[in-house]
């Protein structure tokens, strides 16, 4: 990390890639995604860490971006809703939330994602009850999450299936 009088020069890892960039000190990770990367997956829902919305990975670690500083990405590794994909092909998460309809506006979608894949990376089995809690993190205003968590469970099977 280099420092030019309020601007800082951030080296680090993102969706597998080596990424630098410039950002401000005071930037958050997510404004520095959006605005700096263009990684627009990433939303801007509250602000203050309570609705999920910005959910990314950081060093395997599930975080809301508006709550970690930029420059606090020297040196590590973020997974973003950008590289969940391979290519053309869905992850099985993303392909649920498609086929059981787990989405409306979008905004949340990329939190709720993140998040799922979080927690099939720690439980691959999880029960209704373990996903809910997991998800509690994470607000939607639009579909309401029966939906959403049948969409976690139907790719928890189909991803152990696959194993």
């Amino acid at each position: 990390m280099t420092t030019t009088d309020d601007a800082i020069l951030i080296r680090t890892t993102i969706n597998g890639d080596p990424v630098t960039f410039l950002s401000s000190q005071r930037d958050s990770l997510l404004e520095a995604l959006r605005e700096r990367l263009n990684m627009t997956g990433a939303k801007e829902g509250c602000n203050n860490g309570n609705c999920g919305a910005c959910s990314v990975m950081l060093d395997g670690r599930l975080v809301n971006s508006c709550l970690v500083l930029a420059a606090e990405v020297e040196g590590a590794r973020v997974d973003t809703i950008e590289g969940m994909a391979d290519g053309e092909t869905l992850h099985p998460l993303q392909q649920a939330f498609l086929e059981e309809a787990a989405l409306q506006c979008g905004i949340c979608t990329p939190g709720f994602l993140m998040s799922s894949r979080a927690l099939l990376a720690e439980n691959p089995t999880p029960t209704e009850e373990e996903v809910r809690f997991w998800l509690a993190g994470n607000l939607c205003r639009c579909t309401g999450y029966d939906k959403i968590v049948r969409a976690v469970l139907k790719a928890a099977g189909e991803m152990n299936e696959a194993r």
